[in-house]
């Protein structure tokens, strides 16, 4: 028996190709199914993981001061010197339009001060002082004069008590009181030895202290070299300390 012609086959439709169930990897460098994932940057923000495994959020990492961006790579995120708390410690130094010899502040107070090396004081802060409180003058210049008999030197401190709740530190930081060969009057040094040794006296006492921009007057010192003493002596102590500028 004759067969009739043989029907038409219709063109399929051509299937997708298998889609994968990988997904994009977030590991820098991974291979997806798309091909190669776009290398990590150079400079991202470092991620922190908190919590169990299965519920970890990330957490970025708050910007820093004075990093370059991006960094260059080794290079650490903070210096190695670099100390957390000393943003903190600055700030806890005070400074305000004022008198010194009028300190603001409630409890025991200490002024303090730079003298010289050469019995001198007769310019400067000491006039003030000298208005207020004669004792302050009386003391050091009878110190002065028995100096073979005492410890009077640079790095030496006098305190000395002018009201209750008051004292006012004589502190020998400055040898001379021109500038010589060797530089200003001011010893860096000897101002911080002083320093110290009012700390003691302070915590001792549980007094703030309180002072103008000493050696920055006639001793001939700068403020950046003076303040950071200040705040290595004073400040990590957690003595309040408040600096003085007259109007």
């Amino acid at each position: 028996m004759a067969r009739g012609p043989r029907p038409e086959r219709r063109p399929t439709k051509p299937e997708p190709p298998p889609r994968s169930d990988a997904r994009a990897s977030s590991t820098p460098g991974a291979t997806t199914a798309a091909g190669p994932a776009s290398p990590r940057p150079a400079w991202q923000p470092a991620l922190h993981l908190r919590g169990h495994p299965s519920q970890l959020a990330p957490l970025i990492d708050p910007p820093r001061p004075n990093v370059p961006n991006p960094p260059e790579p080794g290079v650490s995120l903070w210096p190695a010197d670099h100390d957390l708390r000393q943003h903190d410690l600055v700030e806890a130094l005070r400074i305000i339009k004022g008198d010194a010899t009028s300190p603001q502040a409630t409890g025991p107070k200490i002024v303090a001060h730079v003298c010289n090396d050469r019995g001198g004081w007769g310019k400067g802060f000491v006039l003030a002082i000298s208005r207020r409180w004669p004792e302050p003058e009386r003391e050091y210049r009878s110190w002065h004069r028995e100096r073979a008999e005492n410890d009077f030197a640079l790095g030496t401190v006098r305190l000395v008590q002018v009201r209750p709740d008051i004292w006012v530190a004589n502190m020998i930081g400055q040898h001379g009181m021109r500038a010589g060969s060797s530089g200003p009057p001011i010893r860096y040094d000897a101002v911080e030895q002083c320093l110290r040794t009012v700390a003691d006296h302070a915590l001792d006492l549980g007094a703030s202290l309180h002072m103008p921009r000493i050696g920055c007057g006639l001793a001939g010192g700068t403020w950046g070299r003076i303040e950071p003493i200040i705040v290595e002596t004073l400040c990590r102590r957690d003595i309040a300390t408040t600096v003085y500028d007259f109007d």
